[in-house]
């Protein structure tokens, strides 16, 4: 007994260790550090969390800048040109494109990588492409832990990318300290791009590949229907043109980002914002340790397919086993689903 909790120590302290060392490596601006950590969390290794937890007190220091949009809006290259215009201003950049994750096979093309003009000698500039791995909302489970490991690492802005999103889908806003929503002029009825859900999370509107036909028309129905939206109380969220594969238009659109930058920074309105993103953050942490420690306790995705053939057949009830799950893990005795069932149906 003794040799087995000398030997739990021992791996414990060997983990710490590991951790300490990594995000030492990290913090000095090491790359391929950097890319490991992220492996690491993206994949939900053992060591992620204490990682996560070491990274945390060096976080909050970054500007977080959220693009989102319909697919084919050319996020992408604007993410491309934002980032080469910030070098020039000797901003050091981080990038997470999240591309979304095949249904039948679980693959996902990591695209967005292929359209940035990535220097791979410019240690100032980090890249991550990652998969949604089914996630909705336009962001995998695991982008905001990636952002916040890139911004322990020192990087003066993160820009992060979404799927190309509908118009519920603005799980970005959840994220990021400032959304620039992107529409581009000719894809079918454009005010369907400007329902509420889309047009309340925009600070920047960017009306990408400008140079089409009907922009001018475009233009004029995001400015009618800002009215209808007050979520930003004294910023007026503007409208700036671009064509990013030309790059007109980037210079104006950063200028944007750094007035929308200059309102945050007073009147705690950042961290404001930033409050409410955490709110929203532990609860969602809350609910997957949840999971993880119903997990932990013997429920296996067999209980579960057996549950839901259950209430597919209307013979047990869903709104009778998920609170009896929840009991569960608060009591941590460990109980697996055949006993849950046992509680509910009692013995035949």
């Amino acid at each position: 007994m003794r040799e087995t909790v000398k030997e739990t120590a021992e791996v414990a302290q060997t983990m710490e260790d590991r951790v300490e060392l990594l995000v030492e490596r990290v913090r000095s601006g090491e790359v391929r550090a950097l890319a490991r950590a992220i492996s690491l969390v993206e994949n939900e290794s053992p060591l992620a969390r204490p990682l996560l937890s070491a990274c945390f007190p060096f976080t909050g220091q970054a500007l977080r800048i959220g693009l989102t949009g319909a697919p084919g809006a050319g996020k992408s290259t604007l993410v491309d040109r934002l980032s080469r215009l910030f070098r020039e201003r000797r901003q050091t950049v981080g990038i997470v494109a999240v591309d979304p994750t095949s249904p039948y096979t679980g693959g996902a093309i990591l695209g967005d990588r292929v359209r940035m003009k990535e220097d791979l000698s410019d240690s100032g500039l980090f890249v991550r492409s990652m998969a949604t791995r089914g996630a909705l909302g336009g962001l995998a489970r695991t982008t905001a832990d990636v952002a916040s490991v890139i911004d322990a690492s020192g990087k003066d802005l993160i820009l992060i990318e979404t799927v190309g999103v509908g118009q519920d889908e603005v799980d970005i806003v959840r994220l990021a300290d400032l959304t620039l929503v992107v529409l581009v002029p000719g894809m079918g009825d454009d005010v369907q791009s400007l329902k509420a859900g889309i047009l309340e999370i925009a600070d920047i509107f960017v009306l990408n590949k400008s140079d089409r036909e009907g922009a001018d028309r475009l233009e004029m129905e995001v400015r009618a229907m800002q009215s209808l939206s007050g979520v930003h109380g004294s910023w007026v969220p503007p409208l700036v043109r671009t064509v990013a594969t030309t790059g007109e238009g980037i210079a104006e659109l950063a200028a944007a980002i750094d007035q929308a930058r200059a309102w945050l920074a007073v009147e705690g309105r950042l961290e404001e914002r930033r409050k409410a993103s955490w709110r929203r953050r532990i609860e969602e942490m809350l609910q997957y340790e949840l999971l993880r420690e119903l997990r932990r306790q013997g429920l296996t995705d067999a209980d579960l397919d057996a549950h839901a053939a259950r209430v597919a057949a209307k013979s047990e009830n869903p709104y009778e086993v998920a609170p009896r799950f929840v009991a569960q893990a608060l009591r941590g005795d460990g109980a697996r689903g055949e006993e849950i069932d046992e509680e509910i149906h009692g013995e035949d």
